[in-house]
């Protein structure tokens, strides 16, 4: 691990648009480099004053929902080289969890998240911003399966949540950013060849902080 100023990568996109995986890869890519991922979900606002009903009516697609003051401060204490402790989301209980994950300074720190770009402060910290850009149809059945399978939830709570929320939270917010990008990335994950040109990139300023 070098002593200069880690590179911080921002991947951004509609809720299954394939960030994650995207992310994964890089991180997969650069194996032998120092790196770590930071996912904006796990700063949704702590809710444990709410009741269960007022928890589950939160519109977790809207900016306002994300501790962003929190994930801006921890992110500045990476770039400084320290440890932080990372908070969790309990997706069942819809409050945070009270426990943390421990993450080291490293030399690239990929953060991913649905409203990364909304935020200037957060945006302006970012040194590669890349926007997965995959067609609705797809990212609706992507978010079913894993809302349904990793989060619990039934297939009408999440055609509802969709309606109410996703589609029209991702066309006020979401996709406005798309031009704040610097690398749009059509299909995430599927994009072999996207994914090496971001690859190399990274590589390239990596170079240059050794």
């Amino acid at each position: 691990m070098s002593n200069s100023r880690p590179v911080v990568i921002g991947v951004t996109g509609g809720s299954g648009s394939g960030k994650t995986t995207v992310s994964r890869e890089i991180i997969e890519r650069l194996k032998g480099e120092s790196v770590v991922m930071i996912p904006q979900d796990a700063y949704y606002k702590d809710q444990g004053d709410k009741s269960m009903t007022q928890r589950v009516a939160t519109n977790y697609d809207h900016p306002d929902s994300l501790d962003n003051d929190l994930l801006i401060a921890q992110l500045k204490q990476l770039l400084q080289r320290e440890t932080i402790e990372q908070p969790t989301y309990d997706y069942a209980a819809h409050t945070r969890s009270d426990k943390t994950v421990t993450v080291a300074a490293a030399d690239v720190i990929i953060v991913e998240g649905v409203l990364l770009f909304t935020e200037p402060e957060l945006r302006d910290m970012l040194d590669i911003k890349v926007y997965v850009d995959t067609d609705d149809d797809l990212r609706f059945i992507r978010r079913m399966q894993r809302d349904i399978v990793e989060r619990g939830r039934t297939t009408e709570s999440v055609v509802n949540q969709y309606l109410a929320t996703v589609k029209p939270m991702y066309h006020q917010f979401v996709e406005p950013t798309k031009r704040y990008a610097d690398i749009i990335l059509p299909e995430g994950g599927a994009n072999v060849v996207g994914i090496g040109m971001l690859e190399a990139q990274i590589r390239a300023i990596l170079d240059l902080h050794k």
